[in-house]
């Protein structure tokens, strides 16, 4: 039952990363990881434009979005079992399943489908181990 209950979590948060609107989803993702966070893996050096991104003011650019909504996935599932700070942590710390990549930065700078797929892995690794 229990692997069920985590496959519908991982549903929801996949669900979620691809439906909802723009600034919905990083109203969201910027509350699980932070302002900071959010404009790291946005490639953007103030955090304004996150909350450009937020209200609808700006729109990123198709990939920046498409990076966003890679880690809003991770981001909800891993919230769904832990706490922000955890969370937080989890995607900037080095990563022993990622070659000691912190999430973030894999986001951020590696190739865009490829760097997902790690990083999701990694995540589902890090919630099934408890």
């Amino acid at each position: 039952m229990t692997e069920v209950a985590g496959i519908r979590g991982g549903l929801k948060a996949h669900q979620d990363s691809v439906r909802l609107p723009d600034g919905e989803l990083v109203r969201g993702l910027r509350d699980i990881l932070g302002v900071k966070l959010v404009a790291y893996i946005g490639s953007v050096k103030e955090t304004r434009a996150v909350r450009q991104w937020a209200d609808g003011e700006r729109k990123p650019s198709a990939e920046v979005m498409t990076r966003l909504r890679h880690a809003y996935h991770v981001a909800a599932l891993l919230a769904e079992r832990d706490s922000r700070s955890v969370v937080q942590a989890w995607f900037q710390g080095m990563n022993p399943q990622l070659d000691d990549v912190p999430p973030a930065r894999m986001l951020r700078e590696g190739q865009l489908e490829d760097a997902a797929q790690s990083v999701l892995t990694a995540a589902r690794a890090f919630t099934a181990a408890g």
